[in-house]
């Protein structure tokens, strides 16, 4: 059964193409700069493809990667008539969506009335899954949730300290996302001890950022909030801060509401401080040279992630086990050792040979560790594509 995964964001679209239930990828690639001087580069048996190809929307993104999937130079299959159905990654499911949903005219109209609360990821998701109805009209589409997950956090902990007159009639709470991801390393950690009743703390540390806590499997709270802007600094994302910061700053500089999005979204987190880079391999580098701005980035972000940690160890009374997984908490051993010697008070010891490894599922701590950490590579396109093969 072939299932084809599809996650549309604000300019760009990734896809997979997997076959289930092994999880075994035909082929993957990412569409940049859609709108743009677009370009999409295409994997298939271990060779990549770059081509330039112009499109003024997602839509003809999404037929020109048909055409690739279909390209008789490095073809991945040989009939769209093997796509068995289409699993769409939504970034935000507001309070209408607790699980993913096979996409019918009552869905697609419930996506509309959640747009705004994700304006920069639903409407081009919408997009995505209407020009897949074009393509391919009598193949199923599947939305998959990213803020589905998170529906199991208690209400003390969603609540927001506004006038609650805001969470009636506007929604303002949180949300949480990375579900797919934080879900999918939950029921791998307990797959790998052999245990459903676990605490994890998860640490999705990539571009975009959140730490978890887990439950028997349930979300009982996520650094993340209203939007994906919230919790620790990330790439380009602010993370906390005193929201006063935010108004003085646009009175300070007459900036209107689209321009400190603008700056809290792409202009803050490590990229902001350190003035070197959104790659914490650049400000690693930078840091190991000198600079001291890159140094004192990486202290502030790796206090921030333990200091979740922290918190979530009181959200879930005790903790088994922290879990990182995304491309900073698979790959950079610094950046783990020093989140996880901030805790070394409560027992935690790193394992250094292990911890030097990359990319693989693997304990990082001693035996003796009083807490068990492990790295545990994501893998938010398989459960997707296992939702859609569950609602088939």
């Amino acid at each position: 059964m072939k299932i084809l995964v599809i996650n549309c964001g604000s300019s760009s679209l990734k896809y997979q193409l997997l076959e289930m239930p092994e999880g075994n990828v035909i082929c993957k690639g990412t569409f940049e700069r859609i709108g743009e001087n677009s370009f999409v580069t295409h994997k298939i048996n271990g060779e990549k493809y770059e081509i330039e190809h112009p499109c003024k929307d997602h839509g003809e993104a999404l037929k020109f990667v048909f055409e690739q999937i279909l390209n008789p130079n490095y073809p991945a299959i040989s009939s769209l008539n093997e796509i068995t159905a289409i699993g769409h990654r939504i970034g935000h499911g507001g309070e209408l969506f607790d699980r993913s949903v096979v996409v019918d005219d009552d869905v697609l109209e419930k996506l509309e009335q959640v747009k705004d609360l994700a304006p920069l990821h639903n409407p081009p998701a919408i997009a995505g899954i209407r020009a897949c109805q074009r393509i391919l009209p009598n193949v199923k589409n599947i939305c998959a949730f990213d803020t589905a997950f998170h529906t199991t956090i208690p209400e003390n902990r969603k609540i927001y300290p506004l006038p609650y007159r805001y969470y009636e009639e506007l929604k303002v709470r949180k949300y949480g996302f990375h579900g797919m991801s934080h879900k999918y390393v939950s029921e791998r950690i307990s797959q790998i001890l052999d245990n459903n009743n676990l605490k994890i703390i998860n640490c999705h540390l990539g571009q975009g950022a959140s730490i978890c806590a887990i439950k028997d499997g349930k979300s009982q709270d996520i650094s993340m909030g209203s939007s994906p802007v919230a919790g620790i600094p990330m790439g380009t994302r602010a993370g906390d801060l005193d929201p006063s910061i935010v108004t003085f700053l646009m009175k300070k500089e007459n900036l209107s509401a689209d321009e400190m999005n603008q700056i809290l979204n792409k202009e803050s987190g490590v990229a902001g401080m350190s003035g070197v880079s959104n790659d914490f391999r650049d400000i690693e580098k930078a840091s190991r040279e000198g600079n001291e701005r890159a140094k004192v980035t990486i202290d502030v972000f790796c206090y921030k992630v333990s200091q979740f940690i922290m918190d979530y160890i009181v959200a879930l009374d005790g903790v088994d086990v922290i879990t990182f997984t995304a491309g900073i908490g698979e790959n950079q051993s610094g950046i783990r050792k020093q989140i996880l010697n901030n805790l070394s008070f409560l027992g935690v010891k790193v394992d250094d040979t292990a911890n030097a490894t990359r990319g693989e599922e693997i304990k990082i701590t001693t035996e003796d560790s009083k807490i068990q950490a492990w790295v545990i590579p994501t893998n938010e396109e398989y459960m997707i594509a296992q939702d859609t093969i569950n609602l088939l």
